[in-house]
């Protein structure tokens, strides 16, 4: 196996977070046409907030840069180790396909059981992955 197929979830994962940025500016961008919104009236975060009525996909694409980052680092270390394994490999699509699931809830429907549900079993799964890797890291 290439030690490089591990940077292929990498990828998809930037994939993901392009697909949820071009559906925020989608979104923000409707929503402020539809309520005649200034973009000064925006300006900040707690603006944002107290005046925009649909911030769901907002709130992913900023929970896209939050654990996967973790992610991003084990896949360039196991990269840069050339430690990956199928095993760790099927793991980290296993990852990639979680959190495409998650999105799709949080961008969608919102269902908060659903999306915990989701995160829950990929923050699992990347946990597991990192302890995987520091265990083969320290040669145990």
């Amino acid at each position: 196996m290439s030690a490089y197929l591990i940077l292929s979830p990498i990828a998809a994962m930037a994939l993901l977070s392009a697909v949820v940025g071009g559906a925020l500016l989608a979104q923000r961008v409707g929503e402020m046409r539809a309520r005649r919104i200034r973009m000064q009236a925006v300006a900040t975060s707690r603006q944002m907030a107290a005046t925009l009525e649909r911030v769901n996909i907002a709130d992913n694409f900023r929970n896209l840069f939050e654990t996967p980052v973790l992610f991003y680092a084990l896949c360039l270390a196991l990269a840069i180790t050339q430690s990956a394994t199928p095993g760790m490999l099927a793991a980290a699509w296993a990852y990639v396909a979680l959190r495409v699931i998650h999105s799709a809830i949080h961008c969608s429907y919102n269902r908060v059981l659903h999306r915990f549900v989701a995160f829950g079993a990929s923050f699992t799964l990347l946990t597991g992955m990192w302890l995987a890797f520091a265990w083969q890291a320290l040669g145990a």
